[in-house]
């Protein structure tokens, strides 16, 4: 199981500083710092793949539209149906937010 190669020390760590940001801006300081402008629009391109899978959109329009490889919207695709639920607990989370602006 994934999680349990996970389960480290150092990701721990990394996950409780996740959670010490306070505010967009400080996201941007830790994350310009962590990873490469590359990395991080990675992370970026899956997310917005699984928006657009949950929200039905075929795998050509994802793939206009972000460039994303078929590789990565199957990828985002399988763990949209066979994951741990992250991408939909976040979109979840992303949308209520939307509404309550």
């Amino acid at each position: 199981m994934a999680l349990e190669r996970l389960d480290t020390h150092d990701v721990r760590q990394l996950f409780q500083a996740i959670l010490a940001l306070q505010n967009e801006q400080e996201c941007f300081q830790f994350f310009e710092d962590l990873c490469t402008v590359g990395e991080i629009q990675s992370l970026a391109q899956r997310l917005a793949v699984a928006r657009m899978l949950r929200n039905g959109a075929t795998y050509h329009a994802i793939e206009e539209q972000t460039g994303a490889s078929t590789a990565t919207i199957s990828r985002v695709k399988r763990c949209l149906h066979y994951g741990a639920d992250g991408y939909r607990l976040i979109l979840e989370r992303l949308a209520e937010n939307q509404t309550e602006d």
